[in-house]
C-alpha cells in the first residue's frame, strides 16, 4: 500500500480553492501543459498515444486526475483505486519515476500560463508541494505494480519479444495475432480482462508507438492473442497509424515488443453469481476472454453474453460463441444495427437496431448479476444508464474504456 504524505493545512486549503478554476480551465491547461511538455522533452512521444492527443482525450483524462487530486487532496487515499488503474496503464507503457518532475515542472508552469495573475506565488508553491505528494503515491504504486509483474512466474520487466506464431483475420475490421515469447521461455498468467501493451517502431515515424490490446482468449494456453481493428479514416480523425500497419504489415514471424499483462478490469473468479457480458464492437475483445475462461473455470456459473455489432460482416468471434452457447449455463444474444437479410436468419439474432433496457430486460434473467462491459464511449454511456436505471448496484457494474478514461455519467 503506498504511503501518503500528510500536507500542510493551509497547501490543502489553497489546493481545494482551486477547484472551481480547474473544472473551468482544466482543459486547456492540460492542453497547454503538453505543448510544453512535449516541445521542451519531445522524446516522451515516444510514450504517449499521438491519437488521443490529437482528439483531446488525453487532455480531457488528465484534467480530470488533476481536478480529482484536487479535490481530495486532503484524504489523498479516496483516490488510491484510480491511481492504481492508472499505474497498470503506466506499468505497461514503461513510465519511470524520473519522468515525474517533468511532468510536474509543465503542469505548473501550464497553471500559470493560462490562469495568469490568478496563480499567485502562494498557489504555485501549493500546488508544488501537492504534486509532489500525489506523485509520491504514483511512483510507489507502479513500483509495487513493476516489482509484481516480474516476480511472476514467465513474467519480465518492460518489453519482451513476441513472435507472431498466427495471423487470422476475424471480421472485415478485426485480426488476431497470436504471439508466443521469442526465448522460448514461459510466459506469465494474466487475469481475463487484462491488456498487453505492444511498441512499434513503423518505417517512416519519428516517433515509436505504444498501443494498448486486450487479451482476446483465456489464459494459461502458452500464448497471448490480441485482436485489432483496423481504424479507418473518417471525418473527425485519420487512420489509426498502429492499427493499420499490423493489418497490413506484421505477418506470421514477424517479432513484436510486448509488456507484460496489465489491468484492473477483471473477472472476479471468486464469486458464483450470474454474470452479464456486454460487447460493443472491438469491445468483444477482454470480454471473450472473460466468457472463454468461465468456460473453463466455472462452466456451471450463469452466464448472459450480449453482442452488438453494425453487422454480420463486422462482428467478431461470433463462431467462438456459439460453441460457449451450446453450454446451457451460457446465453448468447446478437443485436445488429444494421442487420441484413443473412443476418436475419442468424440463430442468436434478438433485435434491430441499437441496445436499450426494455430489450436487455426481456434477455437478461435478473438484474442481480455482475455486469461488465466494453466498446465505443456512446455504446457505453447508454449501457451504464440503462443500468443505473434499472436498479443496479455501483459496485455490479464493471467497465472498460479504450484508451484514456472518461466520464459515462456526463453527455
Amino acid at each position: 500500500m503506498a504511503a501518503i504524505t500528510t500536507l500542510h493545512p493551509k497547501t490543502i486549503e489553497i489546493v481545494q480553492s482551486t477547484v472551481p478554476v480547474l473544472e473551468k480551465h482544466g482543459e486547456q491547461i492540460t492542453k497547454r501543459f503538453y505543448e510544453l511538455m512535449f516541445s521542451n522533452h519531445p522524446e516522451l512521444l515516444n510514450v504517449f498515444n499521438h491519437a488521443n492527443q490529437k482528439q483531446g482525450r488525453q487532455q480531457r483524462a488528465l484534467a480530470a486526475a488533476v481536478y480529482a487530486a484536487a479535490r481530495y487532496i486532503d484524504r489523498l487515499d479516496a483516490i488510491l483505486p484510480v491511481v492504481r488503474q492508472i499505474g497498470h496503464k503506466h506499468r505497461s507503457l514503461g513510465i519511470q519515476p524520473e519522468q515525474y518532475p517533468i511532468v510536474g515542472k509543465h503542469l505548473l508552469l501550464a497553471i500559470k500560463d493560462v490562469l495568469g495573475d490568478a496563480a499567485t506565488d502562494e498557489v504555485i508553491a501549493a500546488w508544488a508541494e501537492a504534486y509532489e505528494a500525489i506523485a509520491a503515491v504514483f511512483i510507489q504504486v507502479e513500483k509495487e505494480l513493476y516489482e509484481e509483474a516480474a516476480a511472476k512466474p514467465g513474467g519480465w520487466r518492460g518489453f519482451r519479444r513476441f513472435v507472431v506464431a498466427k495471423k487470422g483475420k476475424e471480421s472485415d475490421v478485426i485480426t488476431s495475432f497470436y504471439l508466443r515469447p521469442e526465448d522460448g521461455g514461459t510466459i506469465s498468467d494474466f487475469l481475463p480482462g487484462q491488456y498487453v501493451s505492444v511498441k512499434l517502431s513503423i518505417p517512416g515515424e519519428t516517433y515509436t508507438h505504444i498501443r494498448q490490446y486486450s487479451l482476446s482468449d483465456a489464459p494459461g494456453k502458452g500464448y497471448y492473442r490480441i485482436s485489432v481493428k483496423r481504424e479507418g479514416a473518417t471525418a473527425e480523425k485519420p487512420a489509426g497509424i498502429v492499427s493499420n500497419y499490423l493489418h497490413d504489415h506484421i505477418q506470421e514471424g514477424d517479432v513484436l515488443e510486448v509488456s507484460a499483462p496489465a489491468g484492473d478490469f477483471t473477472l472476479d473468479l471468486t464469486k458464483e453469481t450470474p454474470v452479464v457480458l456486454i460487447s460493443g464492437g472491438v469491445g468483444i475483445t477482454p470480454l471473450l476472454s472473460m466468457a472463454s475462461t468461465l468456460a473453463i473455470r466455472q462452466p456451471h456459473r450463469q452466464t448472459t453474453f450480449l453482442q452488438a455489432a453494425l453487422n454480420g460482416r463486422v462482428q467478431a468471434f461470433d463462431q467462438e460463441l456459439r460453441a460457449l452457447a451450446e453450454n446451457p449455463a451460457f446465453s448468447y444474444y446478437v443485436c445488429y444495427e444494421f442487420p441484413s437479410d443473412e443476418d436475419r436468419k442468424h440463430p442468436h439474432f434478438r433485435k434491430e437496431g441499437r441496445i436499450d433496457l426494455e430489450w436487455m430486460q426481456t434477455v437478461i434473467p435478473s438484474k442481480d448479476a455482475d455486469f461488465y462491459f466494453c466498446g465505443p464511449v456512446p455504446f457505453m454511456k447508454t449501457v451504464y444508464r440503462a443500468l443505473t436505471q434499472w436498479g443496479v448496484p455501483e459496485e455490479r457494474i464493471h467497465y472498460e474504456f479504450f484508451g484514456p478514461a472518461g466520464d459515462l455519467t456526463r453527455d
